[in-house]
């Protein structure tokens, strides 16, 4: 116990070091998930549908 109080004190087990590095790498495989979703998303035929129905309409618009 005498020797746990010492290392508090002396703030050994107050290390972060590598904490940003784990950090970066939580927030990369987040970013990854989502863009795997967005891209399972965005290949279904009835969005694909819907974004071209919006870009010609917006072209037909347009001009």
């Amino acid at each position: 116990m005498k020797r746990l109080r010492a290392r508090l004190r002396l703030g050994e087990l107050h290390r972060e070091e590598g904490a940003a590095t784990a950090e970066y790498a939580i927030a990369t495989m987040a970013a990854v998930g989502f863009a795997g979703l967005l891209v399972a998303i965005l290949r279904s035929d009835e969005v694909r549908g819907m974004l071209t129905e919006l870009v010609h309409r917006a072209l037909t618009f347009a001009g």
